[in-house]
């Protein structure tokens, strides 16, 4: 696909009709579901300026195309904590054309603003697609992740 040209922008509130858009796709994607409570939590999270949780949006002629979320954590081993990009989506229809290196390199640009050790992410690892993206940026870690079910 021909690289278009991306404008990286925090969300706002009038983008949620197409962010819910984008977000069903995320989830249809990853084959989970969320309860509307979720959803609309994260939602309002996004917006809010006193949650830890930022929110930038992909645009490209006036449609918002993707979307990145971000949250800084603090950690044992370095001073100023980590940034970890918890969520990343392009429309489908538009992959290929440089929107998901252009939120990936927000978020970059964020962290580095804040002086964060490190911005990392997780994947599928069948998501090879995306990995293509991710495997330029650096090689995968070394790391295995362990998730314990619902404690509440």
């Amino acid at each position: 696909m021909e690289k278009a040209c991306v404008t990286i922008r925090p969300i706002a509130q009038s983008d949620k009709e197409r962010w819910l858009e984008l977000w069903e796709g995320y989830l249809t994607f990853y084959e989970t579901a969320l309860p509307s409570e979720i959803t609309e939590l994260t939602w309002e999270r996004l917006n809010d300026p006193d949650f830890a949780l930022d929110g930038i949006l992909a645009v490209v002629n006036g449609l918002v195309i993707g979307f990145a979320h971000f949250l800084y954590r603090p950690s044992t081993w370095a001073p100023n904590g980590y940034c970890y990009l918890e969520d990343l989506f392009v429309d489908p229809s538009i992959r290929g054309a440089g929107a998901g290196r252009s939120l990936i390199d927000a978020v970059i640009v964020a962290a580095r603003a804040k002086k964060s050790g490190r911005v990392y992410w997780t994947t599928k690892e069948s998501n090879t697609q995306a990995r293509v993206l991710y495997d330029s940026y650096t090689p995968a870690s070394e790391f295995v992740q362990y998730r314990l079910p619902q404690t509440y």
